[in-house]
């Protein structure tokens, strides 16, 4: 006998409700798509508008909440993600493909983020600007803007919404919270943690289903002040195109992240930077490590290495402990990557992987062998285009300046990294480079929770970084008093 499939709820005002669609979605293990995690709401542009409509009722109480109740919310909504982060983070590995390991640490991630917020809000206020009148007092007010969207991927389904939803709360913000189809289990926990935390009716609301369905209601309404969108370029550009002229936006998009191996670098360490920053998580993280930009002095000594480790790298469910890739999350992303693979084959050399990976273990998931490519031209679709998988291109340069030319050679500039052991390399590179994080023989991948995160060029939207204590100034806005004394 087959086991029952749970059914999930959208939580609007207060409440778990069934969509007014009366559809609902499954949410399928990529690692055997023969496990249903659960069904999820198919919602309907109603139950949107509900959502929409509650946040805003919400928001004056909100508003006035004193800030030490606020923060005691995110504090205790820590505290339930910390007690559950193994059942979590075994659910999170379950619907989108990493290890169990890493699912547990990002629910980890996600209390932490709660926890910085909850602290750093209650020190976050406007200033006092001197003047020559001495019967006048100028001082500045940060307040909250009011109804916020946030729209998050299936790539970090817990840790991205987080560090969103947390600081729009602690300023004071009511949250319409639409997770991706992909991976929606992991954002219902996070807003479970916040319902058992206290948080009141209508203050966050979630909403599952088709961006197509939902997205026109959450991003148009008049109510809505300020959308943070973490996801594709091609979709922060539809969203910026259709909100109104007074919306506040925060996009984080895609990138095409390069690592600049030098003719000084340590070679073990920078084959280790590329299978981590290009391997980990199979590719699937927008700081991702695409381009391996090598100088041509250590060029066949580096590619040598590299094959020798990716042919060594352990593909399995996250489930399974030792492995270094998982599947990737999605059947659409499978093509998607395997296209990617076929187009390469016409431009460049495939030196390894790029399989389909079938029978055994393999045979339910949406397994692929890590790819590398040699040849590869900065003109080149694989050289230019996100591909979001587990796959890597090998560009030569002759030197610094031709490999920083080539890395800057690119619409996107969310991350990059260089190995070297030269200080005036690491010097320029950090100078000079276009992106929004930099890192010197550190992979393209991670950033701290008290350190901002963004982009630059079709990246981001290069208005509000997330993270960190400048976190919290997308959602507020600044009024200036002048009052007589």
């Amino acid at each position: 006998m087959s086991t029952p499939v749970e059914e999930f709820f959208n939580h609007i005002n207060g409440e778990w409700v069934r969509s007014r669609s009366g559809r609902t979605f499954d949410n399928i293990n990529p690692a055997d798509t023969r496990e249903n995690l659960g069904r999820f709401q198919a919602s309907a542009s109603a139950d949107a508008e509900a959502a929409v409509g509650a946040a805003a009722a919400a928001f004056e109480g909100w508003r006035k909440t004193p800030i030490s109740q606020r923060a005691k919310v995110l504090n205790k909504a820590a505290d339930y993600l910390e007690a559950n982060a193994d059942r979590f983070g075994e659910e999170l590995t379950r619907e989108e493909g990493k290890s169990k390991a890493l699912g547990r640490d990002e629910f980890l991630r996600a209390a932490q983020t709660f926890r910085f917020y909850a602290m750093e809000s209650q020190t976050f206020g406007g200033e006092t600007y001197p003047q020559d009148d001495p019967e006048m007092q100028v001082y500045s007010q940060r307040e909250p803007l009011g109804v916020v969207t946030v729209i998050s991927p299936w790539n970090f389904p817990a840790s991205i919404p987080a560090r969103k939803i947390a600081p729009a709360l602690a300023m004071g913000n009511t949250v319409v919270f639409k997770p991706s189809s992909d991976a929606p289990l992991s954002g219902l926990r996070l807003t479970e943690a916040l319902v058992q935390a206290g948080l009141p009716k209508g203050v966050l609301n979630f909403i599952t289903g088709r961006a197509g369905d939902v997205g026109p209601i959450i991003t148009t309404s008049r109510a809505i002040c300020a959308i943070s969108f973490t996801g594709s370029t091609q979709a922060g550009m539809h969203i910026q195109r259709t909100v109104h002229l007074t919306t506040r936006l925060q996009m984080e998009l895609g990138g095409k992240n390069p690592l600049i191996v030098m003719e000084d670098a340590d070679l073990d360490l920078a084959v280790d930077l590329a299978v981590k920053g290009g391997f980990s998580l199979t590719g699937q993280a927008c700081t991702g490590t695409s381009r391996l930009i090598v100088v041509s002095a250590v060029k066949a000594a580096f590619t040598q290495k590299l094959l020798a480790r990716v042919q060594q790298l352990k593909i399995g469910s996250g489930l399974t402990p030792g492995m270094d890739l998982g599947p990737l999350a999605t059947e659409k992303q499978l093509q998607t990557v395997l296209s990617y693979i076929e187009i390469g084959q016409g431009e460049a050399t495939l030196l390894c992987g790029g399989e389909r990976l079938s029978g055994g273990v393999y045979e339910h998931g949406y397994y692929i062998s890590p790819a590398v490519f040699d040849g590869v031209k900065p003109t080149m679709r694989i050289a230019r285009e996100e591909i979001f998988g587990p796959v890597l291109a090998i560009i030569e340069a002759s030197d610094f300046t031709d490999a920083m030319a080539k890395a800057n050679d690119s619409e996107y500039g969310l991350s990059a990294a260089i190995a070297t052991r030269n200080p005036k390399y690491m010097h320029d590179f950090a100078q000079n480079i276009q992106s929004g994080t930099v890192k010197i023989n550190r992979t393209t991948t991670g950033n701290l929770v008290n350190a901002p995160f963004g982009g630059v060029k079709n990246s981001s939207t290069s208005t509000f970084r997330e993270s960190g204590r400048v976190g919290m100034e997308f959602f507020t806005q600044t009024k200036i008093v002048y009052r007589a004394a």
